[in-house]
């Protein structure tokens, strides 16, 4: 009897990419390993959407349409190329409107994808009907998403195999068209017999000719458990990645699951060993100089208490290496527990992961619940659908108060229809301002992107990638041998003999003290009486909102800081004039540094 196929997905592209790199892999470095994994047999990949839509435009100075199409060149005009899509979100954390989700499903058509699959954080079926319908429209397939996870301990109402049954019929009952259902765990949670009795239960209500595939993360420990359990129930696909971006925060690598199955009836998609080797050798060596954070390699027994995606975990990690607060990472990710008991238990995938995070971001940095993250109170406030347990009645009221918003039932498509700045006229128009070419594209990397995707049409765009030799540069007999060091509290400038061999020292001077009193705080409350207007964290500047010589008020909003993809609002703490802007837009700043001074 012959072995039963199992179709594979790779999953490297995207999905590997964005769970150890923060999605920051630039095109030219990994194409040769594109071209390595055809010769390998591989024709199903996942090439785009998800992170690696906005992430090229953020931080690699990339268009992604162009990255799909060389990358539609390099696997073949005969794969099956494949993007994820957050249903009414498509590609961004906010809701779209109508028509840019329809502009959404054409461009990517346009651009090589063959088949999207598509999922709603919230499981609310409303915010894939219409993302679904467009999708076909534009002769793509459609693989159409349950998102799972596990919730924290004593933790009942949602994400059980009963749960997801009710999802899966409220999508047949719905009468959305799809090709494949796939039922998703970004962070690796679901346990192996949770993994079993659902893929048992969707073959049941499908029967035997629906395409029914498992995705999960090794995050938690358990996913090659979970895909042997799936495959025993009656999967017909699952996704894998290949190292060095496998495993950990990733999907298992092609080779250990190829070991897993060995003795069983599952012929996994016609690969060999010997041909994943030599596309693993070529994928090494295209990442070689990158810097691989520790995080992304390991497997986390706190995951199922806070759960934390594979895909969100390093893209946040590497957000707080930037902004030196990694060390507050232990913290976050402990704190998300009762962020997460207290949401509504939607699944912790983009963006509702993001949420979760960035509020137990906020929990940590100004405390408890003292500043509710947009996102996070826009989704129990209902701005993102229905969330399928009742979010607990405090956080909102606090979510309501604190962003001045009421609590909503309408569907998120709709509200995204009325608002104005979602439409393709207003983004037509910022563009036409800016004097850049309206075209469809370049329409919607403005709509999904804002400021950066506006910055990156102008060419002022920044590469914010993290490899070894940026890192770490070699010391040379011709460069400085000059450093700054602290010893108890006091700065000293150290020069020291050229070579490596033994160091000679040559002199130490005491550094110029800062001019700034000792006892003076190093920072002052943006909402304290004072002049100097400083940081309230390490963050990037988004938006400089006054010039020199301006007259603010007391609470005013004068410097927008970013961080965690989250804008911070600083705000005088006097009235006063405008006598002084230290900074820059786009400057990086420390937590403390005075960023304007008025007078």
């Amino acid at each position: 009897m012959a072995k039963k196929f199992i179709d594979i997905m790779d999953t490297t592209f995207r999905d590997g990419f964005q769970s150890v790199f923060g999605a920051r892999v630039l095109m030219n470095d990994f194409l040769p390993a594109v071209s390595a994994a055809k010769e390998a047999g591989i024709n199903h990949f996942e090439f785009g959407g998800g992170a690696r839509f906005q992430s090229l435009y953020f931080y690699l100075n990339e268009d992604a349409f162009t990255m799909m199409d060389k990358f539609r060149e390099a696997a073949g005009k005969d794969a099956n190329l494949q993007t994820l899509s957050r249903g009414v979100n498509t590609v961004t954390l906010d809701t779209g409107s109508r028509e840019l989700i329809d502009m959404h499903a054409k461009l990517f058509a346009k651009h090589g994808t063959t088949t999207i699959r598509n999922f709603d954080a919230l499981n609310d079926v409303k915010n894939l009907e219409y993302s679904a319908q467009r999708i076909k429209h534009h002769g793509l397939k459609h693989e159409v998403v349950v998102t799972m996870m596990d919730l924290p301990p004593n933790c009942v109402g949602a994400h059980d195999a009963e749960f997801y049954e009710k999802c899966l019929r409220e999508i047949l009952d719905s009468g959305i068209e799809f090709d494949s259902v796939c039922f998703k765990d970004a962070s690796g949670t679901s346990s192996p017999e949770k993994v079993y009795r659902t893929i048992k239960m969707a073959r049941r209500l499908l029967g035997d000719n629906v395409h029914l595939r498992l995705h999960t993360h090794e995050t938690a420990g358990v996913s090659i458990a979970c895909y042997l359990a799936a495959l025993e129930a009656g999967a017909d696909g699952i996704d894998l990645a290949a190292s060095p971006v496998s495993g950990g925060t990733s999907q298992p690598d092609i080779l250990t699951m190829l070991h897993a199955v060995k003795g069983k009836d599952y012929d996994l998609g016609g690969l060999e060993v010997d041909k994943i080797l030599k596309y693993e050798d070529v994928l090494h060596d295209c990442l070689k100089d990158y810097f691989m954070p520790p995080e992304a390699t390991q497997v986390s027994p706190l995951i199922p208490f806070s759960p934390m995606p594979g895909g969100a975990l390093t893209a946040n990690t590497q957000m707080m290496r930037d902004n030196n607060i990694l060390d507050k990472f232990p913290a976050v990710i402990k704190a998300m527990r009762e962020v997460v008991e207290k949401g509504g238990y939607g699944t912790s995938v983009t963006p509702v992961s993001q949420f979760y995070f960035q509020q137990a971001f906020n929990n940590v940095m100004f405390g408890p619940w003292k500043k509710i993250a947009e996102g996070y109170g826009k989704m129990v406030l209902g701005y993102f659908g229905k969330t399928p347990v009742t979010p607990s009645a405090d956080i909102v009221e606090l979510a309501a108060k604190q962003l001045n918003l009421e609590p909503t039932t309408a569907p998120a498509i709709d509200i995204a229809d009325q608002d104005e700045t979602k439409s393709i006229a207003y983004t037509k128009a910022i563009l036409e301002k800016e004097g850049i070419e309206a075209t469809e594209e370049n329409i919607f990397i403005a709509a999904a992107c804002k400021e950066k995707g506006i910055a990156y049409l102008k060419g002022e765009g920044k590469v914010m990638v993290r490899k070894n030799s940026d890192i770490i540069k070699p010391a040379t007999k011709s460069g400085s041998n000059q450093f700054s060091v602290t010893v108890n509290g006091h700065n000293y400038n150290v020069e020291v003999a050229d070579g490596f061999d033994n160091f000679t020292l040559k002199s130490i001077t005491p550094a110029k003290e800062s001019s700034q009193p000792k006892d003076e705080p190093k920072a002052v409350s943006s909402t304290g009486a004072s002049n100097e207007i400083t940081a309230t964290m390490s963050a990037g500047v988004f938006k400089i909102l006054v010039n020199i010589g301006d007259s603010v008020k007391a609470g005013q909003t004068v410097v927008i800081l970013e961080a965690m993809k989250m804008e911070i609002p600083i705000e005088a703490g006097c009235d006063g004039e405008v006598e002084e802007i230290l900074i820059s837009q786009g400057q990086t700043v420390e937590d403390g540094q005075l960023l304007v001074k008025l007078k």
